[in-house]
């Protein structure tokens, strides 16, 4: 069953096309690695697909349903949830008080239901095991200041799972780690995966996301070069061309 799908989805800016009529689905289930080389297009159209950004032309479904104009709360209501390359924390909370903000989200939504609730003890409880899910137990009472960038990617994870996705879009969580954490991060992932939820990763770290996809699908000048399972796509012509830098690439980055 399809819970995501795009067709004809273009995105310019100044003129230059960072996305020119994507067409793509994702499956309930999947776990779908968006690929390519740097100023591809792959962050500018996982932002049209969460909704940080309003395409020029095209549409997004979810679930069925045309949210290409929807206001980016509804989409995380409904179950759509994405994480940044760079970890905003809020600077002033514990790592534990992070996660619990977003753990009593369902309460803080609804302003009434907010007023009669006086105890946000499960929400506290729901941070905290999903801190010791994702290793960071030891870190939960730390400011978000006082850890290393490590604990604060999994934070952010264990902030996403927290608001009960359905659905999650992951801007290169592994950007910055080190190998063993990139591969431990990278295994968390996979492990979300295994438990039913679906995953949109856009990740740079190809070892990885070519280990713990279902399918990979590859951007190049905006546009979608390759869709399918991992080995034949990174085995095309097409693709290592476009990653040796042998085809002219835009000069828009990604945003």
């Amino acid at each position: 069953m399809t819970i995501l799908a795009c067709t004809a989805l273009t995105r310019a800016f100044g003129g230059v096309h960072a996305v020119s009529g994507v067409r793509l689905t994702v499956e309930r289930g999947e776990l779908v690695g968006l690929i390519g080389p740097n100023g591809a297009g792959k962050t500018t159209l996982l932002r049209l697909l969460a909704g940080v950004l309003v395409p020029d032309s095209g549409s997004v479904t979810y679930d069925g349903l045309d949210v290409t104009r929807m206001p980016l709360h509804r989409r995380a209501q409904l179950g759509r949830v994405m994480t940044h390359q760079i970890v905003r924390p809020f600077r002033g909370m514990t790592i534990a008080e992070n996660v619990t903000v977003a753990a009593g989200s369902h309460t803080t939504r609804h302003p009434w239901r907010a007023l009669r609730t006086v105890n946000s003890a499960k929400a506290r409880d729901r941070a905290r095991t999903l801190l010791a899910r994702f290793g960071i137990a030891d870190a939960a009472d730390k400011p978000a200041t006082a850890v290393p960038l490590g604990y604060l990617k999994r934070m952010q994870l264990a902030r996403a799972l927290a608001l009960d996705p359905q659905l999650l879009m992951l801007d290169e969580p592994l950007a910055g780690l080190n190998a063993v954490e990139a591969t431990q991060l990278a295994d968390q992932i996979s492990a979300l995966h295994a438990s039913g939820l679906t995953v949109v990763l856009v990740e740079h770290n190809l070892h990885e996301v070519t280990r713990i996809s279902s399918r990979l699908a590859v951007m190049h000048n905006g546009a979608l070069l390759a869709d399918g399972p991992p080995d034949e796509v990174m085995a095309r012509r097409d693709v290592r061309d476009a990653y040796l830098g042998t085809g002219r690439s835009r000069a828009a980055a990604d945003a």
